[in-house]
């Protein structure tokens, strides 16, 4: 059995390279806006003279096809445009968090070695690659054409880190086909047209975001709205004033906008919560409180973007993560690399659908830049890493993170299993489960919470935990701290978790059943 849909999805329409994803909206609604941010509204053709003129910079900067720029840019219009301009010389594209701090900037630039970067207000990077704002101005305002470059959809195109929560991180190499891919599936599957207004307050440094954004509503010709804040008021005052139709938001986000139904979200039809885990709790309250019933995803840096989704305007099913989109075909895999059948839970795997009208759509990613090169990925199906199953109709569940699984006493805990049940007190803002070594088990089981703000019970948490949990899956550990460290998706970051645990304030290290 498979992952494969049981319905008919919309048909493909044939990819152009990401130089010509402006023109089919060029050709019929040259004026209607392409992308709106902080600083402005660009049309469809002030985009494109836009992209022409950083094509144009790019090269006089001594940018060459292959060659890696590396932006590191708030979300406004001139990453767009400079997204686009890197496109058209056969630049390879690199985003880098604004967050990260020096050290990491500098060991993501080390990584894929750029020609360029592009650096804002927040780059911390420093050197003779270092483009500044106004030197990026000026490049801009004299640059002359750019030669044609010969466009190959299958050319190394983009890097996109991984998001580093547990480890170092990897640049993983995507060709324009990918690329575009996540948004010619969703266009067709959704029915969505000139009329998307589809807003992101995540960072586009992110390349899934970059590719959910301009890429995905040029191909539907509606307009991408760049949001530049993540606070409650900000995200609702873009979303109302913009007329956002389709928003993209983390869980915290979710939360915090279910404590403010004084909120107009007026114009919005649909709601995505990527970036983390959200409980079905929090998507019913939302949809109670604001109307549109939160979306479930789960996405790949590999893949990239977006692997599953609920369907458009159905409902969804309570625990999974949506239905995986036409073009792939996922399963879940034993240790000795044997598929399973539907529904039984190991390694989630992902190789391209062998059936339907999206077949042979997809490829894996390029692999990863390594020493100045592409180095390929193993053949055969992608492994993600993550523990889950996928049913006969092709709805996915994931239990958690392969590495993070907690061997207790010879049983597996998955983390995030844990997780949902605690996120479900209404006092809970997010919340990290590890484990914590023991000479006898190996590891017992550790939550680290932070609260709304409200009075946070530890031992209702555990009691809430041994009502819906196994014995061996409940916490033995509990600690509540002022904030958990995220990364520019809303992941916690997962390295330094015991530390929290043995350093907490408040009511510290203890045992849940205290």
């Amino acid at each position: 059995m498979s992952s494969r849909r049981t319905d008919t999805p919309a048909a493909p329409a044939a990819l152009r390279p990401i130089a010509q994803v402006l023109e089919a909206a060029l050709d019929r609604r040259p004026d209607a806006p392409a992308v709106e941010a902080a600083s402005g509204v660009w049309s469809y053709s002030r985009l494109d003279a836009r992209a022409h003129r950083a094509a144009g910079a790019l090269w006089a900067l001594g940018v060459r096809p292959g060659d890696r720029v590396v932006a590191c840019l708030p979300n406004d219009l001139d990453i767009v445009a400079a997204f686009h301009g890197a496109q058209r010389v056969g630049a390879v594209w690199a985003g880098m968090g604004e967050v990260l701090t020096a050290g990491e900037q500098e060991e993501l630039c080390h990584l894929c070695e750029p020609a360029v970067v592009l650096a804002g207000p927040r780059c911390r990077v420093e050197g003779r690659v270092r483009v500044d704002p106004d030197r990026w101005r000026a490049a801009t305002a004299r640059a002359g054409p750019a030669p044609r470059v010969e466009q190959d959809l299958d050319a190394p195109a983009a890097i996109a880190f991984t998001s580093g929560t547990s480890g170092r991180p990897k640049a993983v190499v995507h060709s324009q086909r990918n690329l575009l891919l996540p948004g010619a599936v969703l266009v067709a599957t959704r029915g969505w047209g000139p009329g998307l207004r589809k807003g992101d307050s995540f960072p586009l440094t992110v390349l899934n975001l970059m590719v959910l954004s301009t890429l995905l509503t040029a191909q539907a010709g509606g307009c991408c709205v760049l949001m530049d804040r993540r606070d409650v008021e900000g995200v609702a005052d873009w979303i109302c004033a913009r007329r956002v139709t389709v928003w993209n938001g983390a869980p915290a986000q979710l939360h915090d906008l279910v404590r403010r139904p004084d909120l107009d979200l007026g114009p919005l039809r649909e709601v995505w919560s990527g970036g983390g885990d959200t409980p079905d709790t929090l998507r019913r309250a939302f949809a109670d409180t604001h109307g549109p019933v939160p979306r479930a995803t789960y996405g790949l840096t590999e893949a990239p973007a977006v692997v599953s989704i609920d369907p458009p305007g159905g409902p969804g099913r309570p625990g999974t993560s949506g239905r995986v989109l036409p073009h792939y075909d996922v399963a879940a895999y034993d240790d000795t690399g044997r598929r399973l059948p539907a529904g039984e839970p190991g390694e989630l795997r992902l190789e391209g659908a062998a059936a339907g009208p999206w077949a042979g759509a997809w490829t894996p990613m390029l692999g990863h830049w390594e020493r100045g090169g592409v180095r390929p990925p193993a053949p055969g199906p992608v492994a993600t890493g993550d523990i889950g199953s996928v049913d006969a109709d092709g709805w996915l569940t994931v239990l958690d993170r392969r590495k993070l699984v907690i061997v207790r006493g010879g049983a597996n805990v998955y983390p995030l299993e844990v997780e949902r049940v605690i996120a479900a007190h209404p006092h809970v803002a997010r919340v990290a489960v590890c484990g914590v070594p023991d000479e006898r088990l190996g590891e017992r089981v550790a939550a680290v919470v932070e609260g709304t703000g409200l009075a946070l019970d530890l031992r209702a948490l555990a009691a809430l935990c041994r009502r819906e949990l196994s014995p061996y899956k409940v916490p033995e550990f509990w600690a509540q701290v002022d904030a958990l460290p995220v990364n520019a998706m809303g992941k916690v970051r997962r390295t330094g978790l015991a530390e929290l645990l043995d350093g907490a304030a408040g009511p510290g290290r203890r045992p849940g059943g205290a």
